[in-house]
């Protein structure tokens, strides 16, 4: 359960820097190597463990150990507002809550003096807690980390609990070789003998055109596809932009075609109606195709897929929900040769060959991959590091176990 909407609106300007703000900041950020601190941060929570497997299912059930007592002795303080837009070589009161609250879940070490100098430790603590909730590692007290210090520890508890029993039902049904899409981190694994191969960021679906929970196997690549635009886009959002600008599908090389198959043009269309559902919409193939070079197909009751995507900038984002319900895939080549492991003739040098000739092909997967897409908030690994993530589609509100895949 987030903080109330709208909590940070009401946040005050931050106080002017104090003496040894001014003084020490750049002494501090010359002697902390940020860069390190955050591969530190990662190395915590990017280990084999496979999210969907035994060992996470174990590492769960020991994180609920621990925070059972702790949730009972009243769990950790809030962080208060005016901690907000915290970083290195401030010094504030507000520090000290920062520590305080980052001590108590385990990624800042008990110290006999807790002072209110944001120091070196403080930035790589912060960086811990911004990997394990999948916010960007900055070492700064942005408006997602804030969110995430004031979710509750008995929340956190719920979560751990919940999910110990997803990964339950799921693990003893997995094949030696799947993928899991994980909606709510917004990320997938490629696993394979009980191990993770490569972990890709991911874009999934936005709150209201959702990812589907879903079961199935990748049976084919589609090198630089056309893109077809589903009925519901049509409609929701294709005749909006026309309506904005009539250039619309001129500038994106989209193709009207009739039940016939002969091309129309947008001005045979009356984009004051809902008439362009009743037509086809044909994006050509390029880098400004809505699939970027490649689609990744799996059959499912969807018309859901994975694939490319020519605004990578989104990888980089906290939130990567924006999809009408579809997955994008960063690093998409290295995903694709996985798949293709078995395939002849597909290693990487192949894939990057036709990702640049920009060639239209279809390959059929020789050993169809199983892929999950499926819902985690909450995991651990064997490090004891716990990672959280945000209740995007409530599912976690509403106490689903069994998510229907």
């Amino acid at each position: 359960m987030p903080v109330a909407a709208g909590a940070l609106m009401s946040l005050p300007v931050r106080a002017q820097d104090s003496f040894w703000d001014m003084m020490s900041r750049g002494r501090t950020l010359n002697q902390t190597d940020r860069e390190a601190n955050s591969v530190a941060a990662l190395q915590a929570v990017d280990t084999i463990e496979p999210i969907l497997s035994f060992d996470t299912a174990n590492n769960l059930q020991m994180a609920i150990d621990q925070y059972e007592p702790f949730v009972i002795a009243g769990g950790w303080e809030q962080v208060p507002q005016e901690s907000y837009g915290l970083v290195l070589g401030n010094a504030r009161d507000a520090v000290i809550a920062l520590k305080r609250r980052l001590i108590s879940s385990a990624d800042m070490t008990m110290s006999e003096r807790v002072d209110d100098k944001f120091d070196s430790t403080l930035d790589a603590s912060l960086r811990r807690f911004q990997a394990r909730h999948g916010l960007l590692i900055n070492g700064k007290v942005d408006e997602a980390t804030w969110y995430a210090l004031n979710v509750p520890a008995e929340v956190r508890l719920h979560q751990l609990r919940l999910n110990l029993l997803r990964v339950q039902a799921m693990t003893p049904g997995l094949a030696e070789r799947y993928v899991v899409v994980n909606i709510p981190a917004a990320s997938i694994e490629t696993v394979e003998d009980g191990m993770v191969a490569h972990r890709h960021t991911a874009v999934v679906g936005r709150i209201d055109r959702q990812t589907p929970i879903l079961k199935s196997r990748v049976h084919e690549i589609n090198f630089n596809p056309f893109w077809h635009v589903p009925v519901s886009i049509i409609r929701r959002d294709l005749i909006k932009y026309m309506n904005e600008d009539p250039d619309y599908l001129t500038k994106q090389k989209i193709r009207i075609y009739d039940a016939q198959g002969a091309e129309l043009q947008p001005t045979d269309i009356n984009w004051q109606t809902d008439d362009a559902v009743n037509y086809s919409f044909r994006q050509d193939p390029g880098p400004d195709n809505s699939m970027g070079n490649v689609k990744i197909n799996f059959h499912n009751p969807y018309a859901v897929y994975l694939h490319d995507t020519p605004t990578k900038g989104l990888f980089g984002e906290n939130s990567r929900f924006y999809s009408s319900g579809c997955v994008r895939v960063d690093q998409v080549q290295a995903f694709v040769a996985w798949i293709l492991r078995d395939n002849s003739g597909w290693g990487p040098a192949e894939i990057a060959s036709i990702f640049a000739s920009g060639e239209r092909k279809d390959v059929a997967v020789a050993k169809p991959v199983e892929i999950h897409t499926t819902y985690i908030t909450a995991w651990a690994n064997r490090l004891g590091t716990v990672s959280f993530r945000d209740d995007i589609y409530e599912f976690d509100m509403a106490g689903k176990v069994d998510l229907g895949a």
